[in-house]
């Protein structure tokens, strides 16, 4: 294995199933293409069939071993998840890796079909119940691993328990942050639960840094919001990497035999930006154990999804 870890470091991938969500762009896609490349089966998650149906293509078109599918799945609806789910149980019997990559940032305020802030409700709740639903056969799975996406964004956020929901004061930045402390916790507290029940599925998470994605495309208002949303066509090729550099941290954590237990990985160049992916350390309070249980049964209570572990 070489000093930079890279895609060429990527075992073998044949026999084994993937899903990934949001694979039709960005982050996603070249995750799903670079496990297809590997010989994977990947199951592209996506809430957009025409836009699924041309990454799948894509990426077929470049795989010389692994193949792809599509699932439809929309994480804003609850209802869609469960049903995604079923389907995916219906049609395989094992699932070896589950990438929560799907996201969304600093959104104008919005909600899901079941009424949540929408970053909550797709960043977080959407992929716990997404999880929650895929538990048996990941654990029947063997060494199998869930990645969680989450985002240097962290460090700022806070899990505000008396206003979850941003029913009032909505801060698009402020329930972004929160997600995505949300993601790390859920991890935390995932690999609790697997370690405790002995499984030898783990839980792992990634996050991308400054990649040139589509996530923030929307403006949410505001004089500084609106300024950098004019100027990121200028200043987004400075700022940051390709997208297949971003997917670096993810595929790392989802195939690299090092990986342990709970393990966070991002970019190793200057504040986590950009670079070769790395082992990188949480925040405070992405480590506080507390917080991640009432978070966890916070989320059972809002999503009615219970975990059989």
């Amino acid at each position: 294995m070489s000093n930079d870890w890279t895609e060429a470091d990527i075992p073998d991938q044949t026999e084994r199933t993937v899903l990934i969500t949001g694979a039709n762009s960005g982050i996603g896609f070249e995750a799903a293409r670079a496990l297809a490349q590997h010989g994977a089966t990947v199951v592209l998650g996506c809430r957009n069939r025409s836009k699924a149906d041309e990454a799948a293509a894509k990426i077929d078109a470049a795989s010389t071993s692994g193949t792809t599918e599509i699932l439809e799945i929309d994480l804003a609806d609850l209802d869609s998840v469960e049903k995604a789910a079923k389907e995916f149980l219906a049609n395989h019997e094992n699932l070896d890796l589950l990438i929560n990559n799907a996201g969304l940032m600093a959104t104008p305020e919005q909600r899901t079909a079941q009424g949540f802030e929408m970053q909550f409700g797709v960043n977080h709740l959407g992929h716990f119940a997404l999880t929650g639903h895929l538990i048996p056969v990941l654990l029947e799975s063997g060494p199998a691993r869930v990645v969680s996406i989450s985002s240097v964004g962290h460090r700022p956020g806070r899990i505000n328990f008396d206003n979850l929901n941003w029913d009032r004061n909505y801060s698009p930045w402020r329930a972004y942050f929160q997600s995505k402390l949300a993601n790390l916790l859920f991890t935390r507290e995932l690999q609790r639960r697997l370690s405790a029940a002995g499984a030898e599925a783990i839980a792992v998470a990634a996050h991308p840094g400054g990649s040139n994605t589509n996530l923030g495309h929307e403006n949410p208002g505001g004089i500084f919001n609106t300024l950098m949303h004019a100027a990121k066509p200028v200043l987004g090729p400075l700022m940051t990497q390709s997208a297949a550099m971003g997917a670096l941290p993810t595929l790392r954590a989802a195939t690299a035999p090092s990986v342990g237990r709970g393990d966070y990985y991002g970019p190793g160049g200057l504040g986590q930006q950009r670079g070769h992916p790395v082992k990188v350390g949480m925040s405070k309070r992405a480590r506080d154990d507390q917080t991640a249980r009432r978070l966890w049964d916070v989320s059972t209570e809002l999503t009615g999804v219970t975990y059989a572990i």
